[in-house]
């Protein structure tokens, strides 16, 4: 997949050490964890009224959450907290047998998690198709915009100028200097003039309640039994493999904007031991937040741990202690900087006629499906696994068609010779029984598969069809050309397969 808009060309890495032995490198590290936590917090308190908890819980899931993946995780500079794809799963646990059985649900989760990390199972993000890679960038951007809609409608006439003033010092500072990340300029300037001009403004304490002392840790109260493990293992498993897609998805993303590799195994078994110490000490699981992490990389400029780990420092901080200062930042100023970040996000290149007119009609219907499921269902995770489904079905009914038989007789006539050229799996071979003359072949046939394999049990049933239907009118035939695969596949299955 091409870069991003907004990445630039090739970038070295850098490492925390290095970030950490220059105050330039730092101070950017810095600067973007604060606009990131800056950005965070009107999603997770949000999030946390879709999930049925107090705020603070999300909040404090957060802190732990940034914390342990700044450390523990495989991908710098990602940024991971309670998510709304993560709330929209455990929803319906907590409203239907209540908020104690939480707990439980992502401590399993966390484990499945864990073991998928450890299995080496997040190598299977490489078959996610370019067609789906887009199509979930382009419809990430649409839910960021659109989740800011609300914060501009039926609000003071204020909110106006002040969206206004803060969209202009996002696209005009970078121009002047990039010493210092525009959005975090922008909010602290908004947030100064609301305050002194006493304006009355919709902000992030109107959200919900956040200040106070920390939970502490999670009482764990459901019983300890089967009953619990068969109400919990459902939510369990989806919190765990939803994390884990939108997480690997924007470690992904992440790759390609900053042009450097992560290691997504370790990202997986992270996730799950960040969730379980969040559970413990918070009580919601969490995943990585897209929207905020494209701040981080792209705004901020951020390549190291140190950006998450200063996030949720100063989280902390502002839970804690700067509450009241928390809560008096105008969410205008927020919904414009996260308005910026989905226009910046959407993959513009794949959207133009040009680029629409050379691209094959599966792959742009692919992208358009993976984004309306997604959109449809503000579910992310649900638009890529739509959206796989149907890149697979979509090429393995073209790939059904690439297989070409050709027909050679002897020049007595006394033999003929077929050659099969192309890939045999079960798309593509179950029709292969129809291009042989059964009838009118003369008593000797040869089945050249030189220019063909066998990949699948499918392909063997239909070859043992082939001689089969070949057998009953008294003609022996021979297959010839197969590679050591494909060879040890028929003679391991030939015949064994039944009728």
């Amino acid at each position: 997949m091409p870069a991003l808009p907004g990445s630039t060309a090739p970038q070295l890495e850098v490492t925390t050490l290095q970030a950490l032995r220059s105050p330039r490198l730092l101070s950017r590290e810095v600067l973007a964890g604060i606009v990131t936590t800056l950005a965070l917090i009107p999603e997770v308190i949000s999030f946390s009224v879709i999930a049925g908890v107090d705020p603070k819980v999300s909040l404090v899931a957060s802190i732990v959450l940034a914390i342990t993946m700044s450390i523990l995780g495989g991908r710098p500079a990602m940024v991971t907290a309670a998510a709304g794809s993560v709330a929209l799963v455990v929803a319906p646990l907590v409203k239907d047998h209540g908020v104690e059985y939480l707990l439980p649900a992502i401590i399993l989760a966390g484990i499945v998690q864990i073991a998928f990390g450890a299995l080496g199972l997040a190598r299977l993000m490489r078959f996610i198709p370019r067609s789906v890679m887009i199509g979930f960038v382009n419809a990430l951007g649409i839910l960021i915009f659109v989740a800011q809609v609300p914060h501009l409608l039926g609000v003071p006439w204020l909110v106006y100028p002040l969206f206004a003033l803060t969209v202009a010092i996002i696209l005009i500072l970078p121009r002047l200097t990039t010493a210092v990340p525009a959005p975090l300029v922008a909010i602290v300037v908004v947030t100064a003039i609301v305050m002194i001009a006493h304006l009355s403004v919709p902000n992030v304490g109107d959200e919900g309640e956040i200040g106070g002392a920390l939970p502490g840790i999670t009482p764990f109260l459901a019983p300890l039994n089967l009953e619990t493990l068969q109400l919990i293992w459902p939510t369990a498993l989806s919190v765990a493999f939803v994390g884990l897609m939108e997480t690997l998805l924007t470690a992904k993303l992440v790759d390609d904007i900053t042009e450097t590799r992560s290691h997504k195994s370790r990202e997986s078994w992270a996730l799950g031991v960040a969730n379980i110490l969040a559970g413990f000490y918070g009580g919601i699981a969490g995943c990585a937040m897209i929207g905020q992490t494209v701040v981080n990389v792209k705004m901020g400029r951020a390549r190291t741990r140190i950006s998450t780990f200063v996030a949720g420092l100063v989280l902390l901080a502002l839970v804690t202690l700067l509450s009241d200062l928390m809560a008096q930042i105008p969410m205008v100023a927020l919904a414009a900087v996260m308005m910026i970040v989905a226009i910046t996000t959407v993959d513009w290149h794949s959207l133009r006629p040009a680029t629409l007119r050379r691209m094959p009609v599966p792959e742009t219907l692919v992208m358009i499906i993976t984004v309306v499921v997604v959109v449809a269902t503000g579910n992310l995770a649900l638009g890529v696994l739509v959206g796989v489904v149907l890149a697979m079905v979509l090429f393995a009914r073209r790939v059904a068609h690439v297989i070409r038989v050709d027909r050679v007789s002897a020049d007595d006539g006394a033999s003929v010779r077929y050659t099969v050229h192309g890939p045999l799996f079960f798309g593509s071979s179950n029709d292969l029984v129809e291009h042989f003359s059964y009838a009118i072949d003369p008593p000797s046939v040869v089945v050249d598969f030189g220019a063909a394999q066998i990949w699948d049990a499918s392909t063997v049933a239909a070859l043992d069809s082939v001689e089969n239907k070949y057998r009953q009118h008294g003609v022996t035939v021979a297959f010839e050309g197969l590679d050591g695969r494909s060879r040890a596949l028929h003679t391991r299955l030939s015949g064994r397969l039944g009728s």
